[in-house]
């Protein structure tokens, strides 16, 4: 009777392990502060700082909010989301000392692989900029295409990808408030932090 109770508790934690490991994946609280104050782990605050809204404005949108657009000009959610996948891929690349090319992955993904892509673009970037020997003046965002490559520092990716990325969230979260799913409530950008 021990032993059965034993594999019973052990199997329940498994469980519960593994679906937390599912509900909360990197971004569904912001990481801890770094150690030290640099420009380059202020920088992976900044992109942190994305994560963590991208991942709670994404947070169980319905096809109804992926399909929503305020007018007719607009895009819809789901094509704004794209446009921030893109973004995220051009922060990768600048971290990762490779070019955007133009045309860019014309390969379409579905939603929930594109949120995970997202996410993981995020993440990735974070972790490169957090590493010991990371200089901003390394990132150059570079972007090539038939007429060549243009290069542009990393003040551009702030003020370009980093800023219009999060312009966009801000976006999606109005966009699902208006298709009547608002950001799940507890959601604390200031704390990083969701609440129960």
């Amino acid at each position: 009777m021990r032993l059965q109770k034993y594999l019973f508790v052990l199997l329940l934690m498994v469980t519960t392990t593994n679906a937390k490991a599912q509900q909360n994946p990197y971004y569904y609280q912001i990481p801890d502060t770094p150690a030290v104050y640099t420009p380059e782990t202020v920088a992976a605050r900044m992109v942190d700082g994305l994560g963590f809204r991208y991942f709670w404005a994404t947070s169980g949108l319905t096809d109804e909010d992926l399909l929503f657009k305020p007018g007719d000009s607009a895009r819809t959610t789901f094509e704004t989301l794209e446009h921030i996948h893109g973004l995220t891929q051009v922060l990768l690349n600048a971290v990762s000392g490779t070019s955007t090319k133009s045309g860019g992955d014309t390969k379409k993904l579905s939603f929930s692989e594109m949120r995970a892509q997202t996410l993981k673009n995020i993440e990735s970037a974070s972790k490169i900029l957090k590493k010991p020997q990371a200089k901003l003046a390394d990132f150059d965002m570079v972007f090539e295409g038939a007429n060549g490559k243009t290069r542009y520092p990393f003040w551009n990716l702030i003020n370009g990808p980093v800023s219009d990325a999060l312009w966009h969230v801000g976006q999606v979260v109005s966009f699902r408030r208006s298709s009547g799913n608002p950001l799940p409530k507890g959601v604390n950008v200031l704390a990083g932090k969701k609440s129960n």
